[in-house]
C-alpha cells in the first residue's frame, strides 16, 4: 500500500510524537546493520515524544524522508546506508529507478487514497472476495493537521523521491484498474453470448424432438428452425465484430 507522501509524512510525525519508535528495526542491508555514523539517531533518550514538526523535518537522517522509495528499492545498489559511496543525486536516481521497477513487477499494490479500486484490483488479481467493502476514510490524523503552503513545500522537498514515485504509482495503478475493468466487461459479454448460444441449442433440440415425435411438424416448425439458424448466424457475426 502506498500513500500520498505529504499525508504519509504527517501521519508518521504524529505517530512518533505520540511515542512510537523503531528501535527494534535492524535495517539490515548486505548482511549487516548500519553503523551509528551511517545512521545517526535523531533524538536522545527513549523516544521522540512531543517532537515539533519543525524539529522532525530538521533531522537529516530521519528515515521518514522518502520512506516509500527506500523501502521499495534495493539499497545495496547504492552502498546501503553509506552516504559517501555515491553522490546524493546519483543515489536518489538509482533508488527511485529501483523502487519503480520493483513496483512494476509486483502482481498487486494498492493506494490508500483509492480504497474501493484497491479492493477491486485485489479481488480480480487473486480471485478472492472480501466479505465487506473497503471504506474510504479521509478524516485521518494527518488530514487534521493544518500546515502552511511553505511547510507543505518543505515536506514535498524532503520527500521529492516519494512524490515522484507516488505519481508513477498512481498512473500505473489506474492503468491496471482500467485494464481489469475492460477485461471484466469482455468476460461478461462472452458469458452472455455463450448463454444465448446454449439457449438456442436447447430450443433447436426441443424443436427437433417435436419434429421427430410428430413425424414432421409442418411448415410452422420449419419456419421456426430456419429463423433460429438465421438469428444464431447474425448474433455470431455481431459478436465477432465486437471482438474485432
Amino acid at each position: 500500500m502506498l500513500r500520498d507522501p505529504v499525508s504519509r509524512y504527517l501521519s508518521e510525525w504524529k505517530h512518533v510524537q505520540r511515542g512510537a519508535t523503531w528501535k527494534t528495526a535492524l535495517h539490515m542491508c548486505d548482511g549487516r546493520s548500519p553503523t551509528e555514523d551511517e545512521l545517526p539517531a535523531c533524538y536522545s533518550g527513549d523516544d521522540w515524544t512531543g517532537v515539533p514538526l519543525i524539529d522532525f523535518m530538521s533531522c537529516p537522517s530521519n528515515l521518514a524522508n522518502n520512506r516509500q522509495v527506500r523501502m521499495l528499492a534495493d539499497l545495496s545498489l547504492v552502498g546501503c546506508y553509506n552516504m559517501s559511496s555515491v553522490s546524493e543525486l546519483e543515489r536518489g536516481l538509482v533508488l527511485l529507478a529501483s523502487a519503480k521497477a520493483n513496483l512494476l513487477n509486483m502482481a498487486f499494490f494498492g493506494l490508500t487514497e483509492f480504497q474501493r479500486k484497491t479492493q477491486y484490483l485485489f479481488e480480480r488479481t487473486f480471485g478472492l472476495r472480501f466479505i465487506r467493502a473497503f471504506t474510504q476514510i479521509n478524516s485521518t490524523r494527518a488530514a487534521s493537521v493544518g500546515i502552511s503552503e511553505k511547510v507543505r513545500w518543505r515536506i514535498e522537498g524532503l520527500n521529492a523521491l516519494d512524490v515522484e514515485l507516488y505519481e508513477y504509482a498512481k498512473e500505473l495503478f489506474l492503468r491496471r484498474y482500467q485494464y481489469s475493468r475492460q477485461k471484466q466487461h469482455q468476460e461478461e459479454r462472452l458469458r452472455r453470448w455463450q448463454e444465448r448460444q446454449q439457449r438456442q441449442r436447447l430450443h433447436r433440440t426441443y424443436l427437433s424432438e417435436l419434429w421427430r415425435l410428430g413425424g414432421g411438424g409442418g411448415e410452422e416448425e420449419e419456419e421456426q428452425m430456419k429463423g433460429l439458424e438465421e438469428v444464431a448466424t447474425t448474433e455470431d457475426y455481431s459478436s465477432q465484430v465486437v471482438r474485432w
